[in-house]
């Protein structure tokens, strides 16, 4: 009897442990991170790791707003966060708490402050562009030598989507990229909310959406590097990704990222700490986990996205930090536009336009 009493006790003991073991809850973008990192944080910090994934700042945002995630770090793009930052959901970090805070790039500091005052509740993880990625043969066996490769003309020219749809064509399903890019091409402003401007959008991709084989955030990459589609508008490193995909596999297939010839959004991804977040301070312990300058050289290295981090450069590989797809020069970056978060009021009609495009009806 008092054996078993005794194993009740360390029972209940391991437990206890079990219980008590620290642990942090990540929520990031689908094929984000070399996932050798997340055991490295591990082994350096002894805290569990939980780490889930999402492909639409749409799907983040309903839990965000909904309050209770349960997750400690999470990363919203720039509008997104803006918003949600106005709405209480982020708690303000503690420099304290970071001390490789020092190695942000005051260039992307800049800009990301327009979403986020002084740069107070997030840091920038990465960055880029949206744009096309092509199946270079493909696309110029069915358009020509003259397709246009870097243009919006190539998905939002009926003409062209008619003769793509027979290779396939995907669309990111994300209305706050698409819609101002469609706005863009008709030389509206993209930042608009402006209703009656807003909706001049949707004649353009109701026209389009026939030849669309499918909206996804994120099933683009395999589907351009495996050859299932000729064409994704898509965010620039996802697009790199395939290319290398399709390389590392010799198949054949050439993938190649074009920002767009008319302008491209610049997004910004950040990393952010839900006010209700469990566990705070192992958040901080992550952020600061991010900020090194080599852990944060071997996520660009793996995702081929630029990120926020100029002590991280050093450290990136060529074929990174000397890709203009990933790095643009200057005239390159002076075409990009961004985007201000939409108002309720307006949001609620982008997403009634979306809705009705994506349904075809």
């Amino acid at each position: 009897m008092k054996k078993q009493i005794l194993s009740a006790t360390a029972a209940v003991a391991l437990m206890a442990g079990a219980v008590s073991a620290e642990e942090v809850r990540v929520y990031n973008w689908s094929d984000y991170i070399d996932e050798d990192l997340l055991t490295k944080f591990e082994a350096e910090t002894g805290i569990d790791l939980i780490y889930d994934v999402f492909d639409s700042n749409e799907l983040l945002e309903t839990k965000m707003l909904a309050g209770g995630s349960g997750y400690d770090v999470v990363v919203p793009s720039g509008t997104f966060l803006q918003r949600q930052i106005q709405a209480g959901a982020f708690q303000k970090l503690d420099l304290a708490q970071l001390p490789n805070h020092g190695n942000l790039w005051d260039l992307i500091k800049d800009v990301t402050s327009g979403y986020d005052p002084e740069n107070a509740y997030s840091i920038n993880y990465m960055w880029g562009s949206t744009g096309l990625g092509v199946n270079v043969g493909k696309v110029k066996e069915i358009l020509g030598d003259d397709a246009p490769l870097n243009s919006m003309e190539l998905v939002l020219n009926p003409a062209n989507m008619e003769k793509l749809a027979a290779c396939g064509v995907h669309i990111l399903d994300a209305p706050s990229e698409i819609i101002p890019m469609v706005l863009q091409y008709l030389g509206e402003n993209p930042d608009s909310h402006d209703k009656a401007v807003i909706e001049k959008a949707e004649p353009i991709l109701t026209a389009v959406r026939p030849y669309i084989q499918k909206f996804h955030s994120s099933e683009y990459i395999n589907a351009l590097a495996n050859g299932d589609i000729c064409v994704a508008v898509g965010w620039s490193g996802d697009i790199l990704q395939a290319r290398d995909r399709a390389a590392e596999a010799e198949n054949g297939v050439d993938i190649a990222y074009n920002a767009f010839a008319e302008g491209s959004l610049m997004w910004f991804d950040q990393m952010a700490i839900p006010a209700d977040a469990p566990n705070p301070e192992g958040a901080h312990k992550f952020l600061n986990f991010i900020l090194d300058a080599q852990n944060m050289a071997t996520a660009s290295n793996y995702v081929y996205y630029a990120n926020g981090n100029i002590a991280s450069q050093e450290h990136l590989v060529e074929d990174v930090i000397g890709d203009p797809a990933i790095y643009p020069d200057a005239d390159t970056m002076s075409n990009f536009y961004i985007t201000s978060p939409y108002p309720a009021k307006i949001q609620r009609v982008v997403t009634r336009l979306w809705t009705k495009v994506k349904s075809g009806t």
